[in-house]
């Protein structure tokens, strides 16, 4: 009775071992840009991204659609920022230059979150002179904070006392591919290089 206990017991745990290697097998199967991913995102990657409806610097309403045609690095910051966001666009642009030496092209993309300030013209200059190929989006206050939303980033104006008014916002940029949305955010102290490899691991996935 004890012996056919035993027998019963060590079958049920390699059924259940069995149970949970197919389980984290089929999910990691499920998502083929496993191999690639270092952040642990609350939600899921799909609670990140989305639709926008934002102004380029032709003064014209784009929609993500629009704007999202081949794999892209999007930025949200503001052009008046004295330090952070020239850094990190910057730093944006040279990891899109070392992909393209590659021969794989991703659209760099600044989202300003001063529509004070940011007009579609002065956002189209700044965008343009950090990258020839980055677009620069602007839009209505309404506009701006549902993309923020959509990408969950933050944004406070201080007190305009002047026109040099500084604003607080979260530092991220964002990896978005046309078929899969959302995959990746990168934090500021990631090298270009080291962006450039991550990003080169998402679209050699989604080709595959």
């Amino acid at each position: 009775m004890l012996r056919a206990f035993a027998v019963a017991a060590v079958l049920a745990t390699v059924a259940l071992l069995g149970a949970v290697w197919f389980v984290s097998r089929s999910g990691s199967e499920a998502d083929q840009f496993a191999q690639c991913r270092t952040s642990q995102i609350a939600g899921g990657t799909g609670s990140i991204g989305g639709p926008f409806e934002l102004v380029n610097f032709a003064g014209e309403t784009v929609t993500d659609k629009d704007v999202i045609t081949q794999p892209s690095l999007i930025y949200f910051g503001y052009t008046f920022c004295p330090d952070v966001c020239p850094l990190d666009t910057a730093r944006n642009a040279e990891a899109i230059d070392i992909l393209e030496e590659r021969g794989t092209m991703v659209t760099p993309v600044f989202i300003s979150i001063d529509p004070k300030r940011d007009t579609p013209e002065v956002v189209g200059d700044f965008a343009y002179n950090l990258h020839e190929r980055m677009i620069g989006l602007t839009g209505s206050p309404e506009q701006v904070k549902a993309a923020s939303q959509a990408y969950k980033t933050y944004y406070k104006a201080h007190d305009a006392e002047d026109e040099y008014y500084l604003v607080d916002h979260s530092t991220f940029s964002y990896l978005v591919l046309p078929e899969a949305g959302f995959v990746e955010f990168f934090r500021r102290e990631i090298s270009p290089q080291e962006i450039a490899d991550k990003i080169q691991c998402f679209v050699d996935a989604a080709q595959n």
